[in-house]
């Protein structure tokens, strides 16, 4: 005869009994989340709140922005640097589609894009440099790869920051790269960088 399962608990020392609705007890890969909390607080004691644990994923960043973008807008005045922006913001999108990059935010002239490899965003920032010279601009880019923060359809965190600083130090026609870039596509990239 079958005891019910309420009493299972009862034998293992500081056992709770947790009933979940349905199937739910019956945790897969990728299974319910009610059910993986209830297990880590039974095997650790102590209990996460997943929900303010902040959502990471590996990325490669790409950073490129105008070289000397308040001295261009000076000279062409509100309306002519609207249109060099909106020229300028076809090419990149371009360069980012065709390097199956994902555009994360604009500010200014500058563009953040994620990839998911390293040779793909720094092939993609040589493209956008390159690109963009027929509109007599020059572009500087950085690419980092790290671990970032995904805020809503955004990212952050210290891997963005760090390809942010990496962009700013690049010289006009420039893709420069971390070492951890230079690390990860080193004579996977094809061209020189």
């Amino acid at each position: 005869m079958w005891s019910r399962p309420d009493t299972w608990s009862r034998h293992i020392r500081l056992a709770k009994y947790v009933e979940f609705p349905e199937m739910e007890h019956l945790t897969r890969v990728g299974g319910s989340q009610t059910s993986l909390r209830e297990i880590e607080t039974f095997l650790t004691g102590k209990r996460r709140d997943i929900e303010t644990e902040s959502d990471r994923v590996l990325a490669t960043i790409l950073f490129a922005d105008i070289v000397e973008s308040t001295n261009l807008l000076v000279e062409l005045g509100d309306r002519g640097w609207k249109d060099l922006l909106n020229q300028h913001y076809f090419l990149v999108r371009e360069q980012l589609a065709r390097h199956r990059g994902h555009e994360i935010d604009t500010a200014g002239d500058g563009v953040l894009a994620a990839f998911d490899g390293p040779g793909r965003a720094v092939r993609c920032g040589r493209a956008i440099v390159d690109s963009v010279r027929k509109l007599g601009i020059h572009v500087r880019a950085g690419v980092h790869t790290g671990e970032c923060e995904v805020i809503g359809e955004k990212l952050g965190g210290i891997a963005v920051h760090i390809g942010a600083r990496i962009g700013a130090i690049a010289a006009p026609d420039e893709v420069l790269v971390s070492r951890t870039v230079s690390d990860l596509v080193c004579g996977g990239i094809g061209t020189p960088i």
